[in-house]
């Protein structure tokens, strides 16, 4: 497994690579400068599980309230640095934890030596980010387009340039829009480099076909033991990325913790509200730390017996529904009243 022999990273006050459990990542996309409404989206982040939130630095007003959000959250903040080497230092110097950079864009090696200058005195490690919009010209024609090998190479091209500077405190992350170009780059990169992964599928869409392009790349990235932490990009809230990316480790088997929710599609044999009452169970499971399976199930054919291998479900009937709980039906009660019952169980769950 190439995630179990990574370079340990420390980011803040969690560590990543090496084994250790997967992180989720997201981003904000308020204005940075608005220090107020940064931090009240990184703490909904917080709240939905989010474990590393990244912020652009576009400009210096930006990067000094790097210094007022650091206070006011209570996971590592990375600062996205594009084109101005002088942003990725003010950034670190107001209390960034990491730092997001294209060396490709941050100008020339005397520009980038200062950064990991400052890099390397407080100790703070370096995401080598490349997406396969800013592939350099040469090796667009030298391999005929826009290709995983080329992405891999101009990745691996600025980590040297850093280890060249004397620094290895790296992490590297590698984009695509396409998501099989963004596996097979994947798969080339995992073998050729000792540094965590940080991986997702850049510019996947709204939260319908992002999560679908997502699910997939990352499904089959992770499964092959690549990435240490990941992000679901989404043209949306970011929240919704936390639950996304929960949902993809849960299901890979690669995290614990959450409840599961299992639903059936519905058919004509069903005689309650199921989807309405599907997304309410959702909803509301959000905020239980539980580990467990929860089925909410739409008729008597299969409801009851799917639902008893879950630790509880609900089945429908004819505008009423059972509850079981594990394995046995505990009791019949009317529609309306069907995710009250169910949420008096969760709340008193031994």
């Amino acid at each position: 497994m190439y995630r179990d022999k990574t370079k340990v990273v420390r980011i803040g006050d969690v560590v990543i690579g090496g084994g250790n459990p997967i992180l989720i990542q997201s981003m904000t996309n308020t204005k940075t400068q608005d220090a107020a409404a940064t931090i009240a989206q990184i703490k909904r982040l917080e709240e939905a599980g989010c474990e590393i939130v990244r912020c652009t630095v576009p400009d210096m007003d930006a990067a000094r309230a790097i210094a007022v959000i650091k206070k006011a959250i209570t996971i590592p903040l990375v600062a996205d640095i594009h084109f101005d080497y002088k942003m990725a230092i003010a950034a670190m110097e107001n209390g960034a934890d990491k730092i997001r950079i294209n060396p490709g864009n941050i100008g020339s090696r005397e520009k980038v030596a200062e950064v990991v200058k400052v890099a390397k005195e407080r100790e703070i490690p370096i995401r080598v980010g490349v997406n396969s919009g800013s592939l350099e010209k040469e090796l667009v024609e030298r391999y005929h387009g826009v290709t995983a090998e080329g992405i891999v190479e101009s990745a691996l091209d600025k980590v040297h340039i850093i280890e060249d500077l004397g620094y290895d405190n790296m992490v590297i992350s590698i984009k695509s829009s396409d998501v099989m170009m963004c596996v097979k780059a994947h798969e080339l990169l995992a073998g050729r480099t000792p540094y965590p992964l940080h991986v997702g599928i850049t510019e996947s869409g709204t939260v319908t076909s992002g999560n679908i392009k997502s699910a997939v790349g990352l499904g089959i990235i992770l499964n092959q033991g690549i990435g240490d932490t990941i992000r679901v990009s989404l043209t949306g809230d970011p929240t919704e990325e936390i639950k996304s990316a929960k949902l993809i480790l849960r299901t890979l088997g690669l995290r614990k913790g959450g409840i599961e929710v299992v639903s059936c599609p519905t058919c004509g044999r069903t005689n309650i509200d199921l989807i309405g009452l599907a997304n309410q169970v959702e909803s509301m499971v959000q905020g239980y730390d539980l580990n467990i399976k929860v089925a909410v199930m739409g008729c008597a054919v299969n409801g009851p017996g799917e639902a008893k291998e879950a630790d509880i479900g609900i089945a429908g009937g004819i505008d009423e529904g059972l509850l079981i709980k594990k394995g046995e039906i505990i009791k019949k009660v009317p529609e309306r009243e069907l995710l009250n019952t169910l949420k008096y169980e969760l709340d008193n769950w031994k």
